[in-house]
């Protein structure tokens, strides 16, 4: 009840998500090369830097979405790890992948305009959500 629709849409999506990057994970052991892309980092090779770490995050939103949708009491902590790391992530795409990689440009990353409400909202129900759960 504390979780507004739009997080609880978000959350059946990074649901299949997680499981997405499970299945990417399973396919990096044959030739098969999924796309990986998510906050700007980019790969098609699973057990690459890159890869394994967009497969880490996708995971992670994926227990994130699961313990949200499933009121587990750790939820709002490790939403809040996930929503901080990913904003993280948004920031050093913007910032410090340009001049890393050759054909890379500067771009506002999108993904921050529902990470910073998401952020915000979890600050505002977590004790609600304790004294609950």
């Amino acid at each position: 009840m504390l979780l507004p629709w739009w997080i609880k849409f978000f959350c059946w999506l990074f649901m299949i998500f997680g499981l997405l990057s499970f299945v990417c994970l399973i396919l990096g052991v044959t030739n098969i090369k999924p796309d990986l892309v998510l906050y700007g980092f980019e790969t098609n090779e699973s057990f690459s830097l890159i890869g394994l770490m967009v497969i880490s995050i996708g995971l992670l939103k994926g227990y994130t979405a699961f313990a949200l949708w499933f009121e587990k009491d750790i939820a709002i902590k490790i939403g809040k790890i996930d929503a901080v790391i990913g904003i993280l992530l948004c920031v050093i795409a913007m910032l410090l992948l340009p001049f890393i990689q050759e054909n890379s440009v500067i771009t506002i990353r999108l993904e921050l305009i529902l990470l910073i409400p998401f952020l915000i909202k979890l600050n505002k129900i977590q004790r609600q959500w304790e004294n609950i759960y």
